[in-house]
């Protein structure tokens, strides 16, 4: 679930360790973008997609975004836990602290700054130099697969990351979607390679592990992927086949009957 398309990371992720695994996509489009609204308004819209994904009696619910993991998952949880596992999407501070190099998490501004990223980065940096870097209009840019302000916008954020950064974490699942460009946009001098590090393989793991599911990555290609949006049956939107990710989930198939929690 999301309020968009930043969910393709981490449903692409599952896809490819589970590709006999069906798959429902729960999107907000009347909501979106979660980042401005206020953390209640977020939790409100994210239990109303969460409801009309577990109404399909999912084995778990993967929360792909950022923005609701920081302000929603202990409500989500509440609701659905324990009949539904919830699994949150957390920026990956600790494997890119683990280089040891300075880091930089780029971020919605909603969640840069936030005191849920502060506390990840006192938890888990240990004692590495992380900088925050809002990154404007970048998730919006993104969604509508607006190529011009993803160049913008990826540009400004390379502007306010610091020389020295050897690593970048993607701290909003739609920035997975354009890894490559925004590593091609952060050059380091001496042509030091540029880690970058997401979360969509981690939680499509974790998802697996909660559920007692092994990976099997070569399994058939049996999975049926159904698309919710605001609740009703629908499809990918058009903007989302701009990514390979949602190129991978193309197939679509009618949602099985809801029924009643």
């Amino acid at each position: 679930m999301d309020s968009g398309i930043g969910l393709l990371a981490a449903t692409a992720a599952v896809r490819r360790l589970r590709p006999d695994a069906d798959l429902v996509l729960s999107f907000d489009p009347e909501g979106m973008p979660w980042g401005p609204r206020t953390p209640e308004d977020v939790t409100a819209r994210a239990l109303a997609v969460a409801e009309a994904a577990a109404a399909r009696r999912p084995e778990a619910l993967i929360v792909g975004c950022n923005t609701a993991t920081v302000h929603s998952l202990p409500a989500l949880r509440a609701r659905l836990e324990p009949g539904i596992p919830v699994v949150g999407t957390v920026p990956a501070i600790k494997p890119a602290a683990a280089g040891g190099g300075p880091v930089a998490i780029w971020a919605t501004p909603a969640t840069t700054g936030s005191a849920y990223q502060r506390g990840l980065i006192e938890n888990f940096a240990d004692g590495v130099p992380v900088t925050e870097v809002p990154c404007w209009g970048l998730a919006e840019a993104v969604e509508h697969a607006d190529q011009a302000a993803i160049d913008t916008a990826v540009r400004a954020a390379a502007e306010l990351t610091p020389d020295d950064v050897t690593t970048v974490v993607l701290g909003c699942t739609h920035y997975e979607l354009v890894a490559e460009r925004i590593r091609a946009a952060v050059r380091r001098s001496g042509g030091t390679p540029l880690a970058l590090h997401g979360s969509a393989d981690a939680v499509a793991a974790q998802a697996l592990r909660r559920i007692g599911a092994s990976p099997a990555p070569g399994a058939p290609a049996t999975g049926l992927v159904t698309v919710l949006l605001n609740g009703r049956e629908g499809e990918l939107p058009e903007a989302a086949l701009s990514y390979a990710e949602a190129r991978l989930l193309r197939t679509a198939a009618p949602a099985a009957p809801a029924v009643s929690q």
